[in-house]
């Protein structure tokens, strides 16, 4: 049976893995929308080749270019944050939401209110939009589907299990490209060094996050949302080898872990064929190759993210939301070498501890003016920096 699909963030890496399985599993999908940031050139490309019923472009100013790639196909066009909304909006069996960023909040809640199933990478919406989030997804009655590998394991492990017999959920993270760094090497990180991921192929923000551990940090909030067995049972661990992807201890002393390797399109299929299983063109896992798994505790002492992840889930209300508007703010500084890199944590802790946060947000509306608050004081901090 054919199964419709729209590709939020179509030609980032989670977008261009989703539309490789697609691409393999041609006769089995139907796309509807696909969407991109700024590549008009890629989008159009893959408008072409999929025959989507939509193309959108995020910069209004690039629609024109968008039409003309697209002239002769048939292929709707537009652009602007109102169209990406419309896009999600529009009926299909599963929404691949893969925006990086809070500017990815508006569409996946678009796609919620649809009552689809919504399989979810961007991870800065329930960081920034939890409890309004989960809220919709109730009275909506949509499904949301991790796609993050941790969070997609811990899914999968709890397959056939309940929530309530949980006793700890452990976070895995290959602690990036400079965990062996000593605190004067990482003081002088360049970009290059720091997106230098040794087990992932990631876009250039998420593999800072990885460096800096932040990305763990932000799962670990998300994990909060998505599986709320309390925020004292989730933990994290190092282990470089990223071959364990997460864990789920259950009451008896039982722990289930996913394995697989480290390629997003196992967890993406995981979510395109559920609750069944689809073909991966991954090689089967080689553990006498790989020959030893490794673990060991986050050092919160170099990377403070973790840390300050956790006491901003702890604070609840508006302080995640905070925390990852900073973070955004200060990767991008770091990326354009206004920043050094350990000045990354130093400026969001900064941000938490300086900011007179509002109360909890209960509306989209009211979580983007906390993002927007967050990012005008990190970026008027970076003007001392």
């Amino acid at each position: 049976m054919t199964r419709s699909i729209s590709v939020l963030g179509a030609t980032g890496s989670v977008g261009a893995s989703t539309l490789d399985l697609i691409r393999r599993n041609r006769d089995d999908w139907r796309v509807v929308a696909l969407t991109a940031h700024s590549n008009v050139e890629d989008l159009a490309k893959l408008a072409r080749e999929f025959g989507a019923d939509i193309a959108v472009i995020a910069q209004d100013n690039l629609l024109g270019a968008l039409r003309d790639a697209l002239a002769g196909s048939g292929i709707e066009a537009a652009a602007g944050r109102a169209a990406l909304c419309e896009a999600s909006a529009r009926p299909a069996d599963i929404v691949m939401a893969a925006i990086v960023g809070c500017a990815g909040l508006g569409p996946v809640m678009a796609a919620i209110e649809q009552g689809t199933t919504v399989a979810l990478a961007n991870k800065e919406a329930l960081v920034s939009a939890g409890e309004v989030m989960t809220a919709a997804v109730e009275k909506h009655g949509a499904t949301l589907l991790p796609v993050d590998s941790e969070h997609n394991a811990i899914f999968q492990c709890l397959q056939g299990g309940k929530l309530a017999e949980v006793r700890t959920i452990t976070l895995t993270a290959s602690g990036g490209p400079l965990r062996t760094w000593t605190k004067a090497q990482l003081d002088e990180a360049t970009p290059a060094q720091a997106i230098a991921h040794p087990n992932w192929d990631m876009g250039a923000k998420i593999s800072v996050d990885s460096a800096t551990m932040f990305n763990k940090g932000l799962e670990l909030i998300e994990a909060h949302h998505m599986f709320p067995v309390g925020l004292d049972k989730i933990r994290i661990v190092v282990h470089p080898q990223s071959v364990i992807h997460s864990m789920v201890e259950y009451r008896d002393g039982s722990t289930l872990a996913q394995l697989g390797p480290s390629d997003m399109r196992v967890p993406i299929a995981s979510c395109l064929a559920y609750p069944a299983r689809m073909d991966t063109p991954m090689d089967p896992l080689d553990l006498a190759a790989i020959g030893e798994l490794t673990f060991h505790a986050p050092d919160e002492e170099r990377f403070p993210a973790t840390r300050l992840a956790r006491e901003a889930s702890q604070a609840g209300g508006a302080a995640p939301g905070t925390l990852n508007a900073a973070n955004e703010v200060a990767v991008a500084a770091f990326l354009a070498g206004n920043i050094p890199f350990s000045r990354i944590a130093l400026m969001v802790e900064r941000v938490l501890s300086e900011t007179e946060l509002p109360p909890a947000p209960q509306t989209l509306e009211e979580v983007l003016r906390v993002d927007e608050d967050a990012r005008r004081r990190a970026s008027a901090m970076l003007e001392t920096c």
